[in-house]
């Protein structure tokens, strides 16, 4: 739907004020295109809205869950050599960081 077919359902004061929450920085032309956006997503929510659900039980999640887990099993560590390989910096048989808490 283009989007000179809708009214606008929010204005650029809330397209700012969202912007600001978001901690972004919107040229003019990126607030006006996201009011827009942001206006038809609105609007395609209230055509929803006019779904008649009531003979549809809530869902929280419409595919059923399985667990994924493995079950947790003890097993040989790797050599020393295998794991510090890609390392960086190592010290020894130790991954060597920089300092991240000055004292």
């Amino acid at each position: 739907m283009p989007d000179t077919e809708h009214t606008e359902a929010i204005s650029r004061k809330d397209v700012q004020h969202v912007a600001d929450l978001a901690r972004l920085a919107l040229s003019p032309e990126e607030e006006e295109r996201f009011q827009h956006q942001l206006s038809a997503v609105f609007e395609h929510f209230a055509m929803l809205n006019e779904l008649d659900t009531e003979h549809i039980s809530p869902t929280a999640q419409v595919i059923p869950l399985t667990n994924v887990m493995r079950p947790d099993a003890a097993e040989p560590p790797l050599p020393k050599e295998d794991v510090l390989a890609n390392a960086p910096d190592r010290e020894e048989d130790q991954f060597r960081v920089r300092a991240i808490l000055d004292f």
